[in-house]
């Protein structure tokens, strides 16, 4: 970790994403923060995109992050799928009608990622593709949204800032949600975390797809804040080439070019080996959360001068 001078107690927290393994390894990392006296809940600002946002909307809803944490612990872990082809359908990561394994995803989206020539071209064309994979489909919109609900404990956005990325796949353009935009915590959250696996989120006349195709982990939006903590369960690796910008070490470099502190916090090797293609699985919840929540307590020596 690293940081430079502090100057005024404005705090921002980033809450990358990555899967269901990303989102319980920083549910469990806040609490254990908490636990040793370092709590992130009460940031002045709360960024959260794809998994990080579900994270974001759970911490900031007045829920303890201790029982946030027991409550991801108490979680069925269902058994991992096996290698090779799956007897019955396999279950949708977000709307849409025709979803694919992480596996295939990753190899569908590097080969958008190849054709592309910037991060704007990229933005177009995936957008582009998902909704070639889009059923149109209000009612399964509709119970991506009603998935999202029953993980959160509120629906009410909270009083401290929260920023919800996504991006508008009819236009391709990045999207922020924040308290006055109008629409339900619960819709940011479900757009956020809509992805390639499924097709795109319907909000009325929108069409949103996963906050990462905006910058990856979208720690740039922190941009004037003091302090600024970046969780990222994929340790700031990005498959995009450098040049667009999208890795998070360029935007860490261009908050303290801002005149930010930065710390960045990865998983060790108490979460496991799920921050990959089987990121989006389940059951590699609670082992990420535990991983979490040690790594939790012993950080709180460090972090806690940082942090104040």
């Amino acid at each position: 970790m690293n940081s430079t001078s502090s100057k005024t107690p404005a705090r921002a927290l980033v809450l990358a994403g990555a899967g269901a393994a990303g989102n319980a390894w920083q549910i469990g990392l806040v609490a254990g923060l908490a636990e040793a006296g370092v709590d992130l809940t009460r940031a002045e600002l709360v960024i959260g995109t794809s998994a990080g946002s579900t994270a974001a909307a759970m911490i900031t809803s007045g829920t303890r992050p201790a029982e946030l944490y027991a409550a991801t612990q108490a979680e069925t872990a269902p058994r991992r799928p096996q290698p090779g082809p799956q007897p019955g359908p396999q279950p949708a990561a977000g709307p849409g009608r025709a979803p694919m394994s992480a596996a295939e995803y990753l190899r569908w989206s590097d080969e958008i990622i190849a054709a592309s020539a910037d991060a704007a071209d990229w933005r177009r064309r995936m957008s582009a593709a998902i909704l070639e994979l889009d059923a149109s489909d209000e009612a399964s919109s509709r119970r991506w949204h009603d998935t999202v609900a029953a993980r959160l404990p509120s629906q009410e956005w909270p009083q401290q800032r929260v920023l919800i990325t996504a991006v508008d796949a009819r236009t391709a353009q990045p999207v922020v949600f924040d308290r006055g935009s109008g629409i339900q915590l619960t819709d940011a959250v479900a757009a956020s975390t809509s992805n390639g696996t499924a097709g795109a989120y319907q909000l009325g006349e929108h069409r949103y797809i996963n906050g990462a195709y905006r910058r990856g982990s979208n720690a740039d939006l922190a941009t004037g804040y003091d302090r600024v903590l970046v969780l990222d369960p994929f340790s700031g690796r990005s498959r995009t080439p450098l040049d667009w910008g999208m890795d998070l070490a360029i935007q860490v470099d261009e908050l303290r070019a801002a005149g930010s502190s930065v710390e960045t916090v990865f998983p060790d090797a108490g979460a496991g080996e799920v921050f990959n293609a089987t990121a989006a699985d389940p059951s590699t919840r609670p082992q990420a959360a535990r991983g979490g929540y040690q790594q939790g307590r012993a950080l709180a020596g460090s972090l806690a001068g940082f942090w104040g």
